[in-house]
């Protein structure tokens, strides 16, 4: 490989402002609705440091680290300190040691000092973490900060536990389709402005009822929400270009179940069975019953991998006296974002009766683990719960359990609800709003959330 190869993947070698024809960078200029993602004031890049961005493909990872490296150049760090190599047109590890060795030497007689490594799409390269490994234990990057994204994210999410001992000051990052308040930051950023944030459960009621005064433009921003999601091609592309958007991401979910050597038409036939259950509990058994495969150890292992790459969220029974886990009971299993139904709807031949109900329940769940886990004030996980009644989500502390249930309709009634260590629920409805029974609109509760 060529010195000069580098030099096309790192224009701004040639001074700062060379930056402005790099080829990511220009396409996301030209793009009728851009932002600047929050992972941006969230990357902490510090010496020596390993980092893993995760997150499904078509998300904005690579967009982070354009603008970072844009961000790096105006602060003014040397052009050369800088470098990008996206690993998609390498083979294996030996391919990538070349390429860092080219880099490393080039840095070498350009006298610089520590540098910011962005490796981008690093999965493409059979065996990266090889290369990675073997170049720390060296001391090669002792002063540098290594940034890796790469598209098969449940590939970097096992080989991040490579690196004990080896990660420094590095962290594991997260980008995400962006949330329903971000959605109406970049849609409406003046009533993004007006509407509070929640960082804790104790202050929903009272930002809420704040929020409810704009319940028409919110709503507005939620339906159209519900259309595109969260992903920015999809937001970009609805509704001219739906179908080609709809085409790029089913091929990148093709693509990653073919990467870890699971059948395809497996795969469609179990996700077919998910869609037509969606939003009740469901067994492993009763999936493995209704299709062609039989066996709930495989059905298991294909939505494990579904749920590695961010095409779904699964959630769990939860005891509400103990507070524990009950993994032999039903599932539930929620798409990770709103565009992802119409991708599978097309893929697995279906028509989708009560969308918008199935919807409205997948994205309160998701917004919810986002939210505990951003936070920290819950276990990370989403649960829920189930006897006579059924709770949909339920965030759970050390202590106790708060519980939120999805019903898409204009009138509805509170839950007057305690079991154990469940003791308020919240009802999230189409419109209705009564604040001191916990109703609330779910286009108005999630416009609290930040979770980006």
């Amino acid at each position: 490989m060529e010195k000069a190869v580098l030099l096309a993947k790192n224009p701004w070698w040639k001074g700062k402002h060379y930056f402005e024809q790099d080829e990511d960078y220009r396409r996301w200029k030209q793009k009728k609705i851009r932002w600047i993602p929050e992972l941006m004031s969230d990357l902490k890049l510090k010496p020596f440091s390993l980092n893993f961005i995760f997150g499904p493909r078509q998300s904005g990872k690579t967009t982070v680290l354009k603008l970072k490296i844009k961000d790096l150049l105006f602060k003014n760090i040397k052009p050369e300190q800088i470098f990008y190599f996206r690993c998609d047109n390498l083979k294996d590890y030996k391919e990538l040691d070349e390429v860092i060795s080219l880099y490393l030497d080039l840095r070498k007689e350009l006298g610089a000092g520590s540098s910011y490594i962005f490796l981008d799409e690093i999965t493409f390269a059979d065996e990266w973490y090889r290369t990675i490994k073997s170049r720390i234990d060296a001391g090669d990057f002792k002063n540098d900060v290594l940034v890796i994204t790469g598209s098969a994210s449940f590939d970097i999410l096992k080989h991040a536990e490579y690196f004990p001992g080896r990660r420094g000051k590095g962290r594991n990052y997260y980008v995400f389709p962006v949330s329903f308040r971000k959605y109406i930051e970049i849609m409406d950023n003046k009533l993004h402005e007006r509407i509070p944030e929640c960082k804790s459960i104790k202050q929903i009621k009272k930002n809420s009822i704040k929020a409810f005064i704009y319940l028409d433009e919110l709503q507005i921003h939620y339906n159209n929400y519900l259309k595109t999601g969260g992903f920015p091609l999809a937001i970009n592309f609805y509704p001219e270009n739906k179908t080609e958007a709809e085409n790029v991401y089913l091929n990148w979910i093709k693509n990653d179940i073919a990467r870890v050597n699971k059948d395809i038409d497996i795969a469609r036939e179990i996700l077919k069975v998910v869609l037509t259950k969606i939003p009740s509990t469901i067994s492993w058994e009763k999936i493995a019953k209704e299709t062609s495969i039989k066996s709930p150890r495989t059905i298991y292992s294909y939505l494990n991998i579904f749920e590695k790459m961010f095409v779904l969220l699964i959630s769990y029974f939860i005891n509400p006296s103990r507070l524990t886990t009950e993994f032999a009971k039903n599932k539930k299993i929620h798409l990770i974002d709103p565009f992802m139904y119409e991708i599978l709807e097309n893929w697995c031949l279906l028509n989708i009766k009560n969308k918008k109900n199935k919807k409205s329940e997948d994205v309160v769940a998701v917004h919810l683990h986002r939210f505990a886990k951003k936070n920290k004030l819950f276990s990370e996980k989403i649960f829920y719960w189930k006897n006579s009644h059924e709770i949909d989500n339920v965030l759970v502390s050390k202590e106790k359990a708060v519980g939120f249930e999805v019903k898409w309709a204009n009138n509805v009634k509170p839950v007057n609800l305690v079991v154990n260590k469940l003791k308020e629920v919240y009802v999230l409805s189409k419109t209705g709003f009564v604040s001191e029974k916990n109703i609330i609109p779910i286009s108005v509760f999630l416009s609290l959330l930040d979770i980006n």
